[in-house]
């Protein structure tokens, strides 16, 4: 069970999130917070095990409450919930603690896959932050193996089928697929989408 805490000032947005969550077996949201130090409370008594968190709020933003939630708590996954898609934001996040970096105009459901993705460890980026603002360090510390839905999605890429097709196999959005693509690129240090199907074919009966 992903037990969530949310922060966010905006309390439509927090409402719009719990809806979504409510029918989802594997995640319970034990708080919500709409400042930082709401945010510290709420992780000291309920001991979630992913936190979503805004950067700009009031009282505490949220790059200071993860560095201080990433100092008592370090196995609590950060996953940034942001408007900000600045160079600035991200690496300062990252530096913070935080393991996924998500922005606000992302469909719902990619939050839901962004904190599935987190809750088990593993890095998660929204399909259109350019991770190649990354310090070394943090392009060193996201490096890691690929998802089992990632593996799915390049053993389809390595028979040619497009996003469209690998989305309506495997019943999830084109977006969807397009995000893994480009985590992929990322994870794997490659250089692009033609790297990545170089990659698939070299991979194809090794699978």
């Amino acid at each position: 069970m992903i037990r969530l805490a949310i922060a966010e000032d905006h309390q439509s947005l927090i409402d719009g999130i719990q809806l979504l969550l409510e029918y989802e077996d594997d995640i319970s949201i034990v708080g919500t917070a709409n400042d930082g130090e709401a945010l510290l409370k709420i992780v000291e008594k309920k001991r979630p095990n992913v936190v979503l968190t805004d950067i700009r709020m009031p009282k505490l933003d949220g790059i200071e409450a993860t560095k201080r939630i990433k100092k008592t708590n370090p196995e609590i996954k950060v996953l940034s919930f942001s408007m900000f898609d600045q160079t600035d934001a991200i690496q300062q996040m990252l530096d913070a603690g935080a393991t996924g970096y998500i922005l606000k105009n992302s469909s719902l459901n990619e939050v839901l896959n962004a904190i599935r993705t987190v809750a088990k460890g593993e890095t998660y980026f929204d399909a259109n932050i350019n991770t190649n603002i990354l310090s070394s360090e943090n392009k060193t510390k996201t490096k890691g193996l690929l998802t089992k839905r990632q593996i799915e999605i390049l053993e389809l890429i390595a028979l040619g089928k497009t996003s469209r097709e690998i989305a309506d196999e495997l019943f999830i959005g084109v977006h969807t697929v397009d995000t893994h693509r480009k985590n992929m690129v990322r994870i794997l240090g490659l250089q692009g989408k033609g790297e990545l199907m170089r990659y698939a074919l070299e991979k194809k009966y090794k699978f």
